[in-house]
């Protein structure tokens, strides 16, 4: 199968992974349907807690939702022994591809989730003039990882048709829940990154330059923490006894004001971002309940633990002002991480010889968080090099927006990127070995 073919199947690809967005640890029928593109290769394939680790999991969803999408997984089709390996949101697939040669391990990671978001319908909207809208209402994928699959798989086609001219050990990852920073930690426990060589993923979008424009590095990504809060009080009567209650609502919505007014730092680049609210039973009733799920981040894991610091003394304060209690949930993390500069060299001149106008920056910055940090720092300190690419394309609208689409061209772009890269490292260690026995 020749690039072209590659690409074009990408492509298609991509708008049936479109359709189907499920969110973090719900992702049944996602990893259904990559398994069903990978089982006819020549690849093992690892499902369940064969791929991610249970109890390392970030943010996992109450039962009652695993188990809505699981019915509407059966509903699609998707076999209930395979749904039986997934239990309790164990989603994602690893497929690892051994040569039986010497060689360097090369693993590669796409994350396979969506978000909850309605996707826009109007004709303006791609996906939605041309067929391939979210069939999941409130679900969609909105940050590009139904391309991130597609790439994936494509990589993967490239590996099993080109084996024979290929050495050494490929792993391929499609890691659930990347949104929030909630899976990659699972699949680094599990080992399946303990004695790679080279690392590599990447992000479609990000950046609005022209497609064809990637980066062989990136830098900038935020460590992040991720936390769900709940304030618990006192209900009463609004008009009969005001004084008897005590007001959670008061509570979250002071703690809301007050993270945003966190002085920003002078090292770097610092967040916080409180994006949902819940309070309250009536309006005649003072709110006994109230929920906000928030987050902080910076340009260090330093940055970021100190925007926690601050956060956890601003609820502390709201709850006490309002003589409330409360208490804080952990959902998710991502870390700092920096891409080695070895990889410049190597992208640029794995895709020299490249003719559809690829351009190579040798960096780019993210300026978000990134999970796949836990993935770059893991095998970075067992000795290997790692990057994360971005693979720019102009937007029709932002990242997790309603609207949100990207360049298709892109996906050719990353499709060549990456499979010219494997085949690059590939003659890099036969020339060594040839050089080995002179």
């Amino acid at each position: 199968m020749n690039i072209g073919k590659l690409q074009d199947r990408a492509l298609d690809l991509r708008r049936m992974f479109h359709r189907i967005p499920e969110v973090g640890f719900t992702e049944f029928i996602t990893t259904y349907e990559i398994y069903i593109v990978l089982k006819e290769k020549d690849f093992t394939l690892s499902i369940g807690e064969e791929a991610i680790s249970r109890e390392h999991r970030y943010g996992v969803p109450d039962q009652d939702t695993i188990e809505a999408s699981r019915k509407r997984a059966l509903e699609y089709g998707v076999p209930e022994a395979f749904l039986e390996k997934m239990a309790d949101g164990t989603t994602g697939l690893v497929a690892v591809f051994d040569t039986g040669r010497p060689g360097p391990h090369i693993a590669m990671r796409s994350d396979i989730d969506g978000l909850p978001i309605m996707e826009a319908e109007d004709a303006l909207h791609a996906p939605a003039a041309n067929g391939y809208r979210s069939i999941h209402e409130g679900e969609m994928h909105a940050c590009g990882h139904d391309g991130h699959i597609s790439i994936g798989l494509a990589v993967a086609a490239y590996i099993n048709e080109n084996q024979d001219q290929l050495s050494g050990r490929f792993t391929l990852i499609f890691q659930p829940a990347e949104e929030g920073g909630r899976g990659a930690r699972s699949i680094v426990k599990n080992g399946w990154l303990d004695d790679v060589d080279y690392f590599m993923s990447g992000h479609l979008g990000i950046n609005e330059h022209e497609a064809g424009t990637i980066s062989a590095t990136t830098d900038q990504f935020l460590a992040s923490t991720k936390l769900d809060v709940s304030f618990r009080g006192k209900s009463a009567h609004s008009g009969v006894e005001p004084n008897e209650g005590k007001n959670a609502l008061l509570a979250a919505a002071s703690a809301s004001l007050h993270l945003h007014s966190i002085p920003r730092h002078r090292d770097g680049a610092t967040r916080v971002n409180v994006g949902i609210l819940n309070a309250g039973s009536g309006r005649n009733v003072i709110a006994d309940h109230s929920e906000l799920k928030m987050e902080t981040r910076g340009e260090t894991n330093a940055l970021n633990d100190y925007m926690l610091s601050e956060a956890e003394r601003i609820l502390k304060a709201s709850a006490l002002l309002h003589d409330v209690e409360y208490e804080t949930a952990f959902m998710g993390n991502a870390i700092g991480a920096e891409c080695d500069e070895e990889w410049v060299d190597i992208v640029k001149t794995a895709n020299r010889a490249e003719g559809d106008g690829i351009k190579i920056m040798d960096v780019m910055p993210l300026k978000a968080s990134e999970d796949v940090t836990y993935m770059i720092d893991h095998v970075q300190k067992n000795g290997g090099l790692a990057t994360f690419m971005i693979f720019a394309s102009p937007l029709a609208a932002g990242h997790h927006h309603p609207s949100f689409d990207f360049d298709e061209r892109a996906i050719r772009t990353a499709v060549s990127v990456y499979t010219s890269i494997i085949l690059h490292l590939a003659v890099i260690h036969l020339e060594k070995e040839n050089t080995s026995y002179e």
